[in-house]
């Protein structure tokens, strides 16, 4: 199983927007988590002015960084398929 998790803002577009992309991609087997940044001062201080930031994992797996302000559906494919990719800087 594939467990996304989108940080973001509950007043952001470019977060529903990366949200509605997301899925849109339909990924098989996979949980999409929107966690609020702004609930908790430590995600404030990580992601702050990144948002919306998606991350993914496998399983019990480490969080990978795939993308953030806008969905790279390349990278989130990729993790998918299995191939390490790290996030772009944009």
């Amino acid at each position: 199983m594939i467990h996304f998790t989108l940080y973001g803002r509950g007043y952001c577009h470019l977060c529903e927007d990366m949200l509605a992309a997301l899925q849109a991609l339909q990924v098989p087997d996979s949980a999409i988590t929107v966690v609020d940044v702004d609930g908790d001062e430590a995600l404030v201080a990580q992601y702050d002015e990144w948002v919306p930031v998606l991350t993914a994992r496998r399983g019990a797996q480490a969080e990978q960084r795939l993308c953030h302000y806008f969905l790279d559906a390349e990278a989130v494919r990729a993790f998918v398929a299995g191939e390490s990719r790290a996030a772009r800087a944009e």
